[in-house]
């Protein structure tokens, strides 16, 4: 009798058990699935490409913060790894310079396992198709939306009661123009088209670091160019090399500087060889990889860098180190650049550009480079302590509407 009730009993909690398994994994299936088609939802959302309009501004506008929204991975089905290196260019408008870059891109070994971003401050067809004809690689377009392109006739692009460059404060006051109150520390007033390369600058790295959704969980150096500079065969290779030797040989190493602006010149001597030093300006902002550690340092200099008197980004990155930043920025610097600068004409210098002399340029010089590419290992020569390097402030950047718009980049993207 006793063992009648004990088999009864087992028969009655087993069958709880199985209903209740099935209960767990019917939920569970459920959830899953609901979970998969958010997903799906998700991806096939972002997967969308935005079709630009450039028929009028408040159209571009309109495409800009779609585009930036959706973030379309171009080439994203043929390259489904996560990238290796991830390549941030710089673009406004010079699409000769940078049919260059994408050239050079295109002969990096390696460069299928790289994610290139290519952020705007010009929209154009002409370079939009340049960077759709991109097959080798991942690519994702991002924009700036406070391109001077899209405000002409209003901050941050040039209003037209802002105050003349060159009038004198007193008589900014009596005209009663707009920043009458806020000329540079060398009494003059704000030119939008040389402010909007630092804006730029800055509102890309929040937004890449931060907003980038293909970028979630990489923990990577992130290398920042610009659309004139020209990548070496094996760019690619030397960077990852340039990683591992920081992580075992530098690593106090802030920044690395992969490029540098001495073009070839030595180059079969200097091409395995690196060196730290202070971060400097006028040398180490090209080519330059930034981690996610060091994001978090210049973002905790937000105001100091937007408030700096000087329209130049990377002279403002200069006098955060060792200011507000309280310990110099270290880099690692490559003495064989594998960046190359070949533009000869810029922000101040608009006339006689020769992108296809640069070039030929570039062509006989990797001619006689050619041979002293991928060194096998890299050597390190440490320099020791580093010092905050001081310079004279170039003005350009007194605006109060730039400090602010800069400074609320890290909250408005």
């Amino acid at each position: 009798m006793r063992f009648r009730l004990l088999k009864k009993n087992f028969i009655a909690f087993l069958l709880i058990v199985i209903v209740f398994v099935i209960l767990f994994y019917s939920i569970r299936r459920t959830n899953g699935n609901a979970n998969v088609e958010v997903i799906e939802k998700e991806t096939s959302q972002t997967a969308v490409m935005v079709k630009f309009d450039y028929g009028t501004i408040e159209n571009m506008r309109k495409s800009v913060y779609d585009s930036n929204y959706r973030q379309y991975i171009q080439n994203g089905d043929k390259f489904p790894l996560d990238p290796e290196v991830v390549v941030v260019v710089q673009v406004h408008n010079r699409p000769a310079y940078l049919k260059m870059l994408i050239q050079s891109l295109e002969k990096a070994t390696g460069i299928q396992n790289t994610l290139v971003i290519f952020s705007h401050d010009f929209f154009s067809e002409e370079i939009s198709d340049m960077v759709k004809g991109i097959t080798f690689c991942r690519v994702l377009q991002i924009y700036f939306p406070y391109s001077v392109q899209l405000y002409p006739n209003e901050f941050p692009g040039q209003d037209p009661k802002d105050c003349p460059r060159d009038i004198s404060k007193e008589d900014a006051i009596k005209k009663g123009c707009l920043n009458a109150e806020h000329p540079d520390s060398y009494g003059h007033y704000r030119e939008a088209s040389i402010t909007q390369t630092k804006h730029h600058w800055w509102w890309k790295l929040h937004f890449v670091f931060e907003r980038v959704k293909v970028l979630r969980g990489y923990n990577g150096y992130i290398v920042f160019i610009e659309e004139d500079n020209y990548l070496l065969p094996d760019f690619h290779e030397y960077f990852k090399s340039m990683t591992e030797l920081r992580k075992t040989k530098c690593g106090d190493c802030d920044v690395l500087a992969v490029g540098n602006h001495n073009g070839l010149s030595g180059f079969h001597e200097l091409s395995s060889k690196t060196e730290t030093s202070g971060w400097l300006s006028t040398k180490h902002n090209i080519g330059m990889g930034i981690s996610r550690e060091l994001y978090y340092k210049l973002m905790g200099c937000n105001k100091a860098f937007c408030a700096y008197d000087d329209y130049n980004w990377d002279w403002t990155l200069q006098n955060l180190s060792g200011t507000c930043i309280s310990k110099p920025l270290k880099v690692l610097v490559a003495l064989g650049s594998r960046v190359l600068h070949t533009g000869d004409c810029g922000l101040h210098q608009k006339e006689d550009c020769r992108p296809e002399m640069a070039q030929e340029r570039v062509d006989a010089a990797l001619r006689e480079a050619q041979s002293a590419l991928f060194p096998p290992v890299l050597t390190l020569t440490d320099h020791g302590p580093v010092e905050h390097q001081p310079h004279m402030k170039n003005g350009g950047w007194g605006d109060v509407r730039d400090h602010t718009l800069c400074i609320n980049y890290a909250v408005r993207l």
